[in-house]
């Protein structure tokens, strides 16, 4: 089963952003009648049918929603300093994500020696896990 991500959901209509459409159309060769199920990020599962589909673009209509899928009694949040190499930083925030931890605060430290993180790589790569 495919799962894609996106946060543009609006009333019965979502549509996927353009790197999600993208693999969606093109790559997977979907087309209008399909469904497809997504995620919004925020404990939404949802299952939708293809009634746009283009290049760079991919527009759904909700069929079936779940908005607290798989929600527990409690969160777990941890704060985390970035290392010095960064793939270590990644991969710990792709095994977190994927065991199920909430939310992850990178913070700076006095004694860090990487002062700059690219929060849209890091994104990357947390969508890719909760994907998984």
């Amino acid at each position: 089963m495919n799962l894609f991500y996106t946060s543009d959901i609006q009333g019965d209509l979502a549509f996927l952003p353009v790197e999600e459409a993208r693999h969606c159309v093109q790559v997977l060769r979907k087309k209008l009648g399909d469904q497809l199920h997504f995620v919004d990020g925020k404990g939404g599962f949802y299952t939708g049918e293809i009634i746009e589909a283009g290049k760079k673009s991919c527009g759904l209509r909700i069929q079936k929603q779940q908005l607290a899928y798989h929600k527990r009694d409690f969160r777990l949040h941890l704060a985390i300093a970035p290392t010095k190499n960064i793939a270590r930083l990644e991969w710990f925030l792709e095994k977190a994500t994927e065991i199920g931890i909430d939310e992850i605060t990178p913070i700076l430290c006095q004694r860090s020696e990487r002062k700059n993180i690219r929060l849209d790589r890091l994104e990357k790569v947390l969508v890719s896990a909760m994907k998984q």
